[in-house]
């Protein structure tokens, strides 16, 4: 754990006691599995989902995806184009998990609470990945000026970075933002999505730094150069079938040294299987598509797309299997108590330049022969 993480973890620390993420007991239903595992099924559309009543599909409640948690969002090579893993692996993950379980029980007998229940996760179901599209499983490569900026980016989470003001942070290390649509994926904990509805409005509220509000109904489009953090989103239903779609995310890079060019990156490591460091650049043509899709009472196929041409050499889609737990509560995510973190990450690296200096002074003093 990088010491990022282990602050982000010391600042939750009540809430991720009680929001348990071993949900092994609750099955991944929303799909079945094919016999060839090579393939991926469309999402079935059979299902009439109970309505409002004003007559929209009713997506009302919880839908936490800690689930999904440990599933990556690249496919690793070890599976190589299966979407799907086979009984023997699945046994071995039920396995793992099951293991998992034992550690988190040990901990709650003996009365101390161990790294266990600070980052917990339950990849269940026998999918390979979130990548449906590109096939692969891969996400698709940067684009040649994507790349320069990735690589030039600076956070807290890239390594031998010296922090001297808040450009060398990111979104999520200032308790702003995880990014979009980073933040309707699974993270190492604070998983928790809640959805209401009121007539022309869509709201999903994210345990962790963020709530939608989604008009379903004709909205204006937001002026050339207004952006936020989470963009802005237009729901429409096509059938039983509510689709999003989200535009003004946060541009720019990580690389900037201007702190209101900063974006979120689109992609957040805190999710396995995401390329490290948090600093893919978004450009003004990033578009999110979702759609979600209730497959029974208890699920929802949830869909997301993203397109950003200037950053991405091809679009990708994941799609996610969320599962109903009305009963799950939100705690406090405070995130760093005080906003005190980066004036701190700021004094230590400085205090360490000062140091490193005053040694190769008292070096260079010793070898000068005074």
């Amino acid at each position: 754990m990088n010491t990022s993480n282990f602050i982000r973890s010391m600042a939750a620390g009540a809430l991720l006691a009680a929001v348990s993420l071993t949900s092994l007991a609750v099955p991944v239903a929303a799909q079945q599995v094919p016999a060839d595992l090579t393939t991926m099924p469309p999402v079935p559309t059979d299902f009439d989902p109970p309505k409002t009543p004003w007559g929209e599909p009713d997506f009302r409640g919880g839908w936490p995806i800690d689930n999904i948690a440990s599933l990556p969002l690249s496919r690793p090579d070890q599976y190589g184009d299966r979407f799907w893993l086979s009984e023997e692996e699945f046994n071995q993950r039920a396995e793992q998990a099951n293991r998992s379980t034992e550690a988190y029980q040990a901990e709650e007998e003996s009365g101390k609470m161990g790294m266990g229940h600070w980052v917990e996760s339950d990849a269940s179901g026998r999918r390979t990945s979130l990548l449906v599209s590109p096939t692969n499983g891969k996400l698709p490569a940067f684009t040649p000026e994507a790349e320069a900026l990735y690589k030039a980016g600076r956070s807290s989470w890239t390594p031998n970075t010296d922090f001297n003001w808040v450009t060398d942070f990111d979104g999520w290390d200032r308790c702003i933002s995880r990014g979009f649509p980073a933040s309707m994926l699974p993270f190492r904990y604070n998983n928790g999505i809640r959805i209401f509805q009121s007539p022309g409005y869509v709201v999903i509220a994210l345990e962790m730094l963020g709530t939608r509000v989604i008009p379903t109904t004709t909205a204006a489009e937001w002026p050339q150069g207004v952006e936020a953090w989470l963009g802005s989103s237009r729901g429409r239903w096509e059938g039983n079938t509510l689709v999003i779609e989200t535009k003004h995310v946060k541009t720019g890079d990580s690389a900037t040294t201007d702190q209101y060019a900063r974006n979120g990156s689109p992609l957040n490591m805190a999710t396995m299987g995401v390329p490290p460091f948090n600093t893919i650049p978004t450009s003004a043509e990033a578009v999110t598509t979702e759609r979600l899709t209730m497959t029974n009472k208890d699920h929802i196929i949830y869909e997301l797309t993203y397109n950003d041409p200037k950053v991405f050499t091809a679009p990708w889609t994941a799609r996610l299997e969320w599962t109903r737990k009305d009963d799950y509560e939100f705690f406090e995510y405070a995130c760093h108590e005080g906003n005190v973190q980066v004036r701190n990450y700021i004094t230590a690296s400085r205090a360490g330049s000062l140091q490193a200096a005053s040694a190769e002074d008292v070096a260079g003093e010793a070898n000068s022969g005074h």
